[in-house]
Order: C-alpha cells, then sequence, then structure tokens
C-alpha cells in the first residue's frame, strides 16, 4: 500500500490517473490532456500498470489505459471529495 501511495505522490502519475478513471485513453489523448510527452506519459504508465492501478488494453496500433476497477475509481474519486471538502471548509474559515 506505501508504494501505491508512493506512486500517487507525483503529481504528474495522479494526474494521469484521474483522465483514466472513466474509461479507457490512448496514450496521445492522455498525454494532450495532462499537458505531458507521449513518451513520459508511457514511463508512468508503465509504473501504474505494474502497481496495478491502471490496465492496457490493445486496439490494433493503439494501447488505451484505463483504471484497473472500481476500487481504484473509488478510492481516487473519495480522496478528491476529501480535498474538496477541506478547501471548502477553509473558505468558510477565512470568510468568517
Amino acid at each position: 500500500m506505501a508504494e501505491i501511495f508512493r506512486l500517487l505522490g507525483d503529481a504528474n502519475r495522479l494526474r494521469i490517473v484521474v483522465v483514466c478513471l472513466d474509461g479507457p485513453v490512448c496514450v496521445g489523448d492522455i498525454a494532450r490532456q495532462v499537458d505531458l510527452s507521449a513518451s513520459l506519459v508511457s514511463h508512468h504508465l508503465r509504473l501504474l500498470r505494474a502497481a496495478r492501478f491502471v490496465r492496457s488494453q490493445k486496439r490494433g496500433k493503439k494501447v488505451f489505459y484505463g483504471a484497473t476497477d472500481a476500487h481504484v475509481r473509488c478510492v481516487i474519486k473519495d480522496m478528491v471529495n476529501h480535498v474538496g471538502e477541506h478547501c471548502e471548509a477553509e473558505d468558510d474559515e477565512d470568510a468568517s
């Protein structure tokens, strides 16, 4: 588990995982969405796949990546919601 959190501690890898949450996305589309080179995205995807956080699916010449399962989607979405709640609480405190 510590290895997974270490992997997700990298902002680029975390952004890549978020892009992959809603379904299979090809490397080129991921690279455009996170504003990184395709080779760097491929490197990060290799690490995330080894940690079983994303899975790959080859279609013709392209490889598509998506979240491994509902557990991965749930963990990331819960953390996004948690951070959002924290930010809203800080805004409420600042307004007081």
